[in-house]
């Protein structure tokens, strides 16, 4: 017996008996519907995030795609997924705003710390390529004792940010921002704290979602 199999199948049958039966109208309605999502999360595939969990949102509300790095290829050099689904949300689901979201500990930022790490690892070694401008932009702002803790939360952060700029290189989100019909921002997730940090109106500091008793 595939004991991970077995595995899925029972959250399966959990959603239908415990999570499907309270909100039956809301994925009816869902279903039958085009989808309209205000939002897309272009976010890493590490199994610890869950983008719809973090925002809260239901179905149809966010359009979301992962991959190693929450890594988007300037337009024109890595045209593949990542570029269809930008395109689409954009210009045929019209959504309105568009988040890169990386997260504490990460892997691929890891990686690229490490390259020797990624020796067995071509294929992945290659997509991080997309990352390398923010390791370098991490390394020359580095501080003199910054610890491996801090070097990592740097680049994770400036990785973020670099993947802003490559959003814009793509012609869909140019021409929406330009229009005043798209805005962008940069998260960092913090796994174990379930912080979210946001850099929004072009700046370079991330700061912290804004809970009830906690100040900006």
């Amino acid at each position: 017996m595939d004991a991970v199999l077995e595995e899925l199948k029972a959250g399966v049958r959990r959603f239908r008996t415990k999570v499907y039966p309270n909100h039956e109208q809301e994925y009816i309605k869902a279903a039958s519907v085009p989808q309209t999502p205000h939002a897309l999360i272009v976010t890493c595939a590490d199994s610890r995030i869950d983008p719809e969990l973090i925002t809260q949102s239901r179905p149809g509300d966010v359009f979301v795609t992962r991959n190693v790095g929450n890594l988007v290829p300037a337009y024109g050099e890595m045209l593949g997924g990542v570029s269809a689904v930008i395109e689409y949300a954009v210009s045929a689901l019209k959504v309105q705003h568009v988040v890169i979201c990386g997260h504490s500990d990460c892997g691929a930022m890891k990686g690229l710390l490490n390259p020797d790490s990624l020796e067995k690892l071509p294929t992945v070694k290659s997509w991080l390529k997309n990352a390398h401008a923010a390791l370098s932009v991490a390394s020359s702002l580095a501080e003199t004792d910054e610890n491996k803790e801090g070097r990592l939360r740097r680049l994770t952060e400036e990785n973020v940010l670099l993947q802003m700029q490559h959003l814009r290189t793509h012609p869909s989100v140019a021409g929406a921002m330009a229009r005043e019909e798209l805005t962008i921002s940069g998260w960092v997730y913090d796994i174990g704290k379930g912080e979210v940090r946001i850099s929004e109106d072009g700046g370079r500091v991330f700061v912290p979602v804004a809970v009830e008793g906690e100040s900006e």
